[in-house]
């Protein structure tokens, strides 16, 4: 693809192309107006649909002429009169003062009010304070300035749905195209069927909004109970869909907990299936002093925890529980203790962080320590399992600027591809394992992926884990990421050790002074021991002069 500057009309080429996307996936899902729009556009002049997405891609609705100066469009006004005939704009629109406040510059403003002495130099802000009492409501553009022509988008929410229809969310926008044609970010190439869809039903695609206002509503301070009742309801077997609406109604319940509405807190949990809700519903009843039904629901989901952090959290609050009804305490199994490094070093000059200083004082160059956090498991894992990862099977991409698959957090991520998973994994016991690995740190060298940081991963790195990690202890990390892909991604311990000429490893936690153990570290390390893989604790205080 040639790069962007030599092509000026690059953003509406990839306007059309988002147009023609939807109108062969989606056509049957639109409503008339998204239709009518498809259809339309394409016979604009040039010159009036590159304004037109130049508009869509900037922020706000309202513009001036002698603002949308754009060579490869010409004069704007002239582009700027078939849009009008389509109704996507207004031209000369009324604005309100403060809209005018945003519009025009200071000198402009004092030209346009004939402000004079103290008023004529004070700031806009004070302008805008001493004049806001004499100027009402609102009038044309033309009414309050005569030097410039203004438009205003009226179709930016139409355009947005477009973008939402294409993307199947918010937050990916224009500019994933201009990115993709720089170089910035290279997406895998993934067959994408004409099936392929994020929304499948009209009703997929007014949920979608629908929860999108109430989160927005959220966001900026409206009370929990309030956007409750405006939440959709259930219904949908579109899955990546109801988790969005899951994971709402587990941040209001979130803010329910947090105003101590235990009552309201408890039944929104109980409604909600997102990961934690359930243990946050028995803690919701533990705060409000009900210990029976909180000891009632701990007894069932301690039968069957949802996860390994669900597990942690009841185990924490069966002892309290228990102690409340006079029940027996019994003794959980503790884990045995991972090993502890101990070390009092010189607090050092200038810029520093704890796990460089510890890293720095480990190193030896026949045993080099590296700053891998979760990058390097990750990366081994997302090198070696690629094509299962991004397996094209149904629901999982559906337009060709996924960083990964929509499903990626869903339950049955690895059941969805259980097949290809075995065929990677079983290369760890075949011993092809890191023929696979390089060949894809090459082929695939830069290309967005979940789970690979490509900033972090080296050949020395990566050469030296191939040879001193062995493959079952590489097997069991993968396995473990594949239980829970968005609790088990993080967690891993900061540092590595390599001892090549004994092939062997040690993983390394840091922990400075007052620091301490996160869950998600404490389950990879109960994990790294029930499965004998080397990790150690460190904790660092300051030497005293």
């Amino acid at each position: 693809m040639k790069p962007v500057l030599e092509n000026p009309l690059y953003y509406l080429d990839n306007f059309h192309r988002v147009l023609a996307w939807i109108g062969e996936r989606y056509a049957d899902l639109l409503d008339d107006e998204e239709r009518g729009f498809i259809e339309r556009f394409p016979a604009l002049p040039q010159a009036a649909r590159a304004l037109f997405v130049r508009m869509v891609m900037r922020k706000g609705q309202l513009f001036r002429a002698s603002k949308l100066v754009y060579e490869e469009i010409g004069c704007a006004r002239a582009a700027a009169a078939p849009l009008a005939d389509t109704g996507w704009i207004v031209v000369d629109p009324p604005v309100s003062l403060d809209e005018l406040f945003d519009l025009l510059q200071k000198p402009e403003l004092c030209q346009a009010f004939a402000l004079t002495g103290a008023l004529r130099s004070a700031r806009k802000e004070a302008q805008l304070e001493a004049l806001r009492a004499r100027h009402e409501g609102e009038r044309p553009f033309s009414g309050w300035f005569d030097g410039d022509e203004a438009y205003r988008i009226v179709a930016k929410p139409l355009c947005d749905r477009l973008r939402l229809i294409f993307f199947g969310n918010y937050h990916q926008d224009w500019t994933e195209f201009v990115l993709s044609d720089l170089g910035v970010f290279r997406f895998e190439q993934v067959e994408i069927s004409q099936a392929a869809r994020g929304f499948r039903t009209r009703r997929d695609i007014d949920d979608y909004l629908q929860l999108h206002a109430c989160r927005e509503r959220f966001a900026n301070g409206e009370a929990p109970l309030d956007v409750l009742r405006d939440v959709p309801p259930p219904g949908t077997d579109n899955e990546w869909l109801a988790s969005r609406r899951e994971k709402l109604l587990f941040q209001l319940g979130q803010q329910l907990e947090k105003l101590r509405d235990w009552a309201g807190a408890c039944t929104v949990y109980s409604d909600c299936a997102y990961p934690g809700a359930r243990a946050r519903a028995i803690r919701v009843l533990e705060k409000d002093e009900r210990f029976g039904p909180a000891w009632e629901r701990l007894q069932v989901a301690m039968a069957a925890p949802e996860s390994e952090a669900e597990r942690q959290h009841l185990l924490r609050m069966a002892p309290r529980l228990a102690r409340r009804l006079g029940h027996p305490r019994s003794a959980p199994g503790k884990a045995a203790p991972p090993a502890k490094l101990d070390l009092a070093l010189p607090h050092p000059d200038g810029q520093w962080w704890v796990e460089g200083v510890v890293r720095e004082h480990l190193h030896r160059d026949e045993a080099p320590v590296f700053y891998v956090e979760n990058a390097l498991i990750n990366s081994l894992f997302g090198l070696l399992c690629w094509d299962a990862i991004f397996a094209a099977i149904p629901g999982a991409f559906f337009h060709p600027f996924h960083h990964g698959p929509a499903d990626l957090h869903s339950a049955d991520f690895h059941r969805r591809r259980a097949a290809q998973f075995d065929a990677c994994l079983a290369q760890l016991d075949d011993g092809s394992y890191p023929t696979t690995i390089r060949r894809n740190l090459e082929a695939k060298r830069g290309i967005s992926s979940p789970f690979v940081f490509w900033g972090a991963l080296d050949d020395t790195l990566l050469e030296l884990a191939l040879h001193c990690i062995p493959p079952a202890h590489l097997k069991q990390s993968f396995l473990r990421i594949l239980q829970d892909v968005k609790a088990n991604r993080t967690g891993f311990p900061d540092l590595i050790q390599f001892w090549p000429a004994e092939r062997r490893y040690n993983m390394i936690e840091v922990k400075g002074p007052g620091d301490r153990l996160q869950d998600n570290q404490l389950r990879w390390i109960d994990y790294c021991a029930q499965h004998r893989m080397p990790v150690t604790v460190c904790y660092l205080q300051w030497a005293t002069q």
